[in-house]
């Protein structure tokens, strides 16, 4: 994920790439604990973390997926060839994105649908590419990094889920979209990132896609992470983020979703899902109380070695507990 954003002054601002948390006031209503939850009547299957843990470690082992290397594209023909053991209908959109300096980028989204008749439908999204150089590290600025967990966690976690929704259909529709390029961009033009993300809510896999609300995640694999109810994701989806994380409290995730406020806004895809394709979109992402990422975020310790399968449970046993039971209860 991307650097953060100071102040959120208008709609402008917020369409930008992943950034640095910054802090202002949050008027948003008050959410003090885990609110009572629709009572649950389908067995959900267990969500494997050793299987998500897999999945990220198979991308990692690509090398980084930068846009113009065979990472790339090696990596896309695994995520495409196994979705389509799982999904119903795999879509793929591959085009050229203009980079931060006018360079041409070659991007690969892939869409996983599930149910594809139904018309209630949640939204799951990540981004599967890399950036291409560690800019926050504190040794080698131009050095490359594996982005285990900004990137590769949030896909090992939907890769998973897939697997499980095929062996166990859900109720509800349910399309995954894996987006690229999205890391690419620079500090100083906001609408460098996210490139991916901007080219399908232009250009949907399917005309005229709605969902009832997306989940976005963006780093959750790391060890210890922390999820805050960042400020955009109440302002355009407080409702179906709040019942995401009653559900992860009631099923023991405390530590992992948190009530508490932090102010801190967060420019991420999600923003140009909610701005941009109209669709409620919340953003589980990882950051410290302080507002700041965690120390290996854009720097080459974003490894394997910080992925974390309790967290991985976290995140993706609520998505099942979610999406199975209560998906529109909010």
């Amino acid at each position: 994920m991307r650097k953060v954003l100071s102040m959120l002054t208008t709609l402008a601002l917020l369409a930008g790439a992943c950034q640095q948390p910054s802090t202002k006031t949050d008027n948003t209503a008050d959410s003090t604990g885990a609110g009572k939850v629709a009572k649950l009547s389908v067995p959900v299957p267990a969500f494997s973390a050793d299987s998500a843990y897999a999945y990220t470690a198979k991308q990692v082992s690509f090398g980084p997926r930068i846009p113009n290397t065979p990472a790339q594209q090696q990596c896309a023909d695994w995520m495409i060839s196994s979705l389509k053991k799982w999904a119903d209908t795999v879509y793929v959109q591959r085009t050229t994105v203009e980079g931060p300096h006018k360079e041409k980028l070659p991007c690969i989204n892939i869409i996983a649908s599930f149910n594809p008749a139904a018309k209630q439908r949640v939204l799951l999204l990540a981004h599967w590419d890399t950036r291409p150089w560690a800019d926050e590290d504190a040794f080698d600025k131009k050095g490359k990094l594996d982005g285990a967990d900004d990137g590769a966690s949030g896909v090992g976690v939907l890769m998973e889920a897939a697997r499980q929704f095929k062996t166990q259909r859900p109720e509800a529709g349910v399309d995954i979209l894996l987006v690229d390029v999205e890391d690419y961009g620079v500090k100083d033009n906001e609408n460098s990132f996210c490139l991916g993300t901007q080219y399908w809510a232009k250009n949907p896999h399917v005309k005229g896609y709605k969902a009832n609300y997306g989940i976005l995640l963006d780093m959750v694999g790391g060890r210890g992470s922390q999820f805050y109810m960042e400020g955009s994701s109440q302002q355009y989806a407080y409702g179906p983020m709040k019942m995401f994380w009653d559900v992860a409290n009631q099923l023991g995730y405390s530590d992992y979703f948190r009530y508490e406020k932090n102010g801190s806004y967060i420019t991420d895809d999600h923003i140009y899902v909610n701005t941009m394709a109209n669709i409620p979109t919340f953003d589980i992402i990882a950051w410290q109380a302080t507002g700041n990422f965690a120390p290996h975020w854009h720097t080459q310790n974003d490894n394997m070695s910080v992925i974390d399968t309790k967290t991985l449970k976290a995140v993706g046993q609520t998505i099942l507990q979610v999406i199975y039971n209560q998906p529109f209860t909010y």
